[in-house]
């Protein structure tokens, strides 16, 4: 078993794939209208186009308005992605005005940092150490 396809709540689909293709880099993999304005919409790594897809889910139900809130108001990342060199992608990121809520740590076994990613979310980037 492996994961197939793994998800984020966004409060909005357009700016959402702004962020992540734009900004972050990932490419469409799949954008199929489901009707009543909401899409289909993945994501993936360019050096994995066939890896996990990340599904950019509409936070429509009740139930994820309070949870995504509880989540960012907690600190809690809704995603992890890993990078190759922490420092570059941070730079990278924030030239392009990503807004980090945690700086480059030391976090045991790897390197961590959390921005937010302006969709409701906070999103943590990884570099495993040595």
């Amino acid at each position: 078993m492996k994961i197939y396809v793994t998800s984020v709540f966004v409060d909005n689909q357009a700016k959402a794939l702004a962020f992540y293709r734009d900004l972050l880099g990932f490419q469409v993999k799949h954008d199929i209208d489901m009707g009543g304005g909401n899409r289909w919409l993945t994501v993936v790594s360019p050096e994995a186009p066939e890896g996990t897809e990340l599904l950019l889910e509409p936070s429509g139900h009740p139930a994820v308005g309070p949870y995504k809130a509880a989540l960012v108001t907690d600190g809690i990342p809704a995603a992890s992605f890993m990078v190759e060199d922490m420092d570059a992608e941070v730079a990278r990121l924030k030239g392009k005005g990503v807004q980090f809520t945690v700086e480059p740590m030391d976090a045991g076994t790897v390197l961590m940092a959390v921005f937010d990613d302006t969709c409701g979310n906070l999103i943590q980037i990884v570099q495993m150490k040595g």
